[in-house]
Order: structure tokens, then C-alpha cells, then sequence
């Protein structure tokens, strides 16, 4: 599994459409659902607000209008594909009046998600374990000497 280094921005236009992709790393005390509501309004007047994530394995997407199938399924193919944890991606999509139809459409966000991820480090995740350890402080030197 891997997750992205940092947060990024990509601007594609195609056929007049602008499509604007965002890319968030999560960690714990991120809310998606403010993640999204942020997005909507500082992209007002926005045609399309299609996401997926993958989070603590837990995998979700949205077309959010586009036709069935066309956006959020697209995203989180390339997630998938790339074995990423803890992502968001959001296309912010400003319809430019020429339709693309579904397979215009699918090869779009697909292009979008897979930009983006090029601008950025993956970096692998690791299983690991916190270990706690409870001690009074006359224990330090022999704490000190275990680890």
C-alpha cells in the first residue's frame, strides 16, 4: 500500500470543459464530508463535484450527476491501480457545452486522477505497532539499557 506525500491541484481542459482535480493525503482527523463541503464553495457555480476515496481501506465514490458509472468509478480505478491508502481526489468539473459523452467522459477523469498523481511522491505505508511503555522515572536507566 502506498499514500500520496502531499496535497496537489490540476487544471485539464478539454472541449471547453475546465476540469480542476484535487488531491488530499488523509490522516486521522480529516472529515470528508468538510473536505467536500470546502470544495463547493470555493469552486461556486460548478457543474460536477466528482470524488473517490480510499481511506482505512474503505473505498467510495461518486459521479455526483455524470452518468452512471463515468466518474467516480474512473477515479477509483486509478486509486486502486496505483495501491493507495488514505487518498481523496475531487474533479471539480465546469461543463463547457460540448458533451463528451460516456467514453469521453470516463477517459477524462481517468486522465485527471492519473496527472495528478504524477505531480506527487508516493510514499509506502508500513505495518507497524505503538508500543506504550509505563515506567517510574528510577527505571530510566534500565529502560534505557533494554532498548
Amino acid at each position: 500500500m502506498y499514500t500520496v506525500s502531499n496535497d496537489s491541484a490540476y487544471e485539464l481542459i478539454i472541449k471547453n470543459s475546465k476540469f480542476i482535480t484535487l488531491l488530499y493525503k488523509l490522516d486521522d482527523s480529516m472529515n470528508i464530508d468538510e473536505i467536500l463541503c470546502d470544495v463547493r464553495s470555493n469552486y461556486l457555480n460548478a457543474t460536477h463535484y466528482c470524488y473517490a476515496y480510499i481511506k482505512d481501506n474503505i473505498k467510495k465514490c461518486s459521479d455526483d450527476g455524470e452518468p452512471t458509472g463515468t466518474a467516480g468509478i474512473p477515479i477509483l480505478k486509478v486509486l486502486e491501480s496505483k495501491k493507495l491508502n488514505n487518498v481523496l481526489v475531487v474533479i471539480v468539473r465546469y461543463f463547457g457545452g460540448i458533451k463528451l459523452g460516456a467514453n469521453g467522459l470516463i477517459r477524462a477523469y481517468t486522465k485527471c486522477t492519473a496527472n495528478i498523481l504524477k505531480q506527487v511522491k508516493l510514499n509506502e505505508l508500513i505495518d507497524g505497532v505503538n508500543i506504550d511503555i509505563i515506567f517510574d522515572y528510577d527505571q530510566v536507566k534500565d529502560i534505557d539499557y533494554l532498548l
